[in-house]
């Protein structure tokens, strides 16, 4: 287990910047996700797209280059490439309906072994609402989900999705500090596993089962 979360996240976003493919539309969507710009290579054509109406997204901004004009879809400023672009949210969203969204990277509050996303409502609580994820889950060529293991030491990745979903068996990939899990018609299959941890430290903070192949990889630190 890593407690420091500040290094939990990190190691969530470097993993997750690793899966993407130079030319692709990448949508990085509130919290957590947001960090994926920072560990992307210099040298790869990775276009950003923010549901709030901005493709060509970079960074997130240093205290010295923070404008207040230019923010992502959770408020936080951030940087704007040469080739960025601003627009209305008809156009962001004919963008993530209309499928030209190639990757969606999301937070969630549980996943389960089925792919099924519930990311933003726990019932009695105060929320803003739904925002641009069911959108995006269901417009985006494929889904990744960024987030931590556990909350308050309790699995995020169940059997079931007990809050209410988002969307419907739409999540292909889900990284974490602890591993790297894809979501298979056959139920979920770990990829790769922190150095920090073991496969039976990851199965028993995970609900769902798990398959464990031969040829199990090393995340990123």
């Amino acid at each position: 287990m890593i407690e420091d979360k500040t290094l939990a996240k990190k190691i969530i976003a470097k993993n997750v910047a690793k899966q993407l493919k130079d030319g692709q539309v990448v949508n990085l969507g509130i919290g957590l996700p947001s960090l994926v710009a920072n560990y992307v290579p210099k040298e790869m054509n990775i276009v950003f797209q923010s549901e709030n109406g901005m493709v060509g997204m970079g960074e997130i901004a240093a205290s010295e280059d923070k404008d207040e004009e230019v923010v992502n879809a959770g408020g936080q400023c951030v940087t704007l490439l040469p080739q960025g672009a601003f627009f209305d949210s008809s156009m962001s969203f004919s963008l993530i309906r209309g499928g030209h969204i190639d990757i969606a990277v999301l937070g969630a509050l549980e996943v389960d072994e089925k792919g099924n996303l519930a990311n933003w409502v726990v019932p009695n609580k105060m929320v803003p609402g739904m925002g641009g994820a069911m959108d995006l889950a269901i417009g985006a060529k494929k889904v990744i989900v960024a987030m931590l293991h556990t909350r308050n030491g309790k699995p995020k990745i169940l059997k079931k999705c007990r809050l209410p979903l988002t969307a419907k068996a739409q999540v292909d990939l889900i990284v974490t500090e602890l591993c790297v899990i894809q979501v298979t018609n056959d139920g979920l299959v770990l990829k790769e596993i922190c150095k920090e941890t073991t496969v039976d430290e990851i199965k028993s903070l995970t609900e769902a089962n798990l398959i464990i192949p031969d040829n199990l990889k090393t995340m990123s630190m």
